[in-house]
């Protein structure tokens, strides 16, 4: 079991949790997930948390393949009235920011959210990884070759999962010296990796269990998925769920997903299977 301070709630991670992902952005990859108005963030919110979300993981900026970078300003913008809002009306749900601007972080810290999810390590703005240190909220530590506009230019790996692997340790090492205390791991499905690249993490997962955090599976209706499928992103919930359900299997903590019913249904199949070996 985890347990991670929040802004001095406690979130125990004793079981697999699920994080809902609500997008405010013209643009993310899957049109699904981009809302545009808090009524609408607060009524997907609402589903997510009815349906089992336990985090909710707030963006103003995709980060997809090829996307364009806004400003700190323009984020801030989308994500903060919406934070501010969901914090309001649901104060029991967890908030998580994605972003990698430092300032963005702050702002939505001081509006309600109390985890970071970091998609550069903290490569993107060199004030993040003091931030969040200062914020002492837990941290999602994400590997990526490259950034959006280029990870996806040929990725090369010697070893994917020993190169991510060891990507961790040094950085995890370098949190702790900052005094970030919680840190969540997340190997950056998609995010400068080839669709092999992204399967052989996978089988790998539970090599990550060594790091001692939660590991968190973002595949949610990835093109890894509809590739392989050959069919869009609109239709690969059920590859989604197939591989969260292997996920699971090798030791994934948190599912980031689109689909929050789906992934809390996994998640209870998996607890019964394993459960019957006891």
């Amino acid at each position: 079991m985890f347990t991670l301070n929040c802004k001095g709630r406690l979130l125990k991670v004793d079981k697999p949790l699920v994080m809902g992902i609500i997008n405010i952005t013209p643009d993310s990859f899957y049109k699904g997930s981009r809302y545009q108005n808090i009524s609408s963030v607060l009524q997907q919110a609402g589903q997510m948390l009815k349906e089992g979300a336990v985090i909710l993981d707030i963006g103003g900026q995709s980060t997809r393949p090829g996307s364009g970078r806004i400003t700190a300003e323009e984020e801030a913008g989308r994500v903060i009235e919406p934070i501010t809002a969901i914090h309001k009306n649901f104060p029991e749900v967890f908030i998580s920011v994605d972003t990698f601007y430092a300032e963005v972080a702050k702002q939505a810290a001081d509006a309600g959210a109390s985890i970071v999810n970091d998609i550069s390590a903290g490569r993107m703005d060199s004030d993040m990884i003091s931030t969040v240190a200062n914020l002492q909220v837990p941290y999602i530590l994400m590997h990526m070759q490259g950034e959006p506009q280029t990870m996806q230019q040929q990725p090369e790996y010697a070893d994917v999962t020993k190169e991510v692997l060891d990507f961790f340790i040094l950085k995890k090492d370098e949190l702790k010296k900052a005094g970030i205390q919680d840190v969540i791991i997340d190997p950056g499905f998609g995010f400068g990796k080839t669709i092999r690249h992204n399967f052989e993490l996978l089988r790998n997962l539970s090599v990550f269990r060594m790091l001692n955090s939660p590991v968190l599976l973002g595949v949610s209706r990835k093109s890894t998925i509809y590739k392989t499928l050959g069919v869009s992103a609109d239709e690969a919930l059920n590859g989604t769920t197939v591989l969260n359900t292997i996920g699971l299997m090798n030791g994934a903590s948190i599912l980031r997903v689109h689909d929050v019913k789906e992934a809390v249904e996994a998640v209870k199949l998996f607890e019964a299977c394993r459960d019957a070996e006891k």
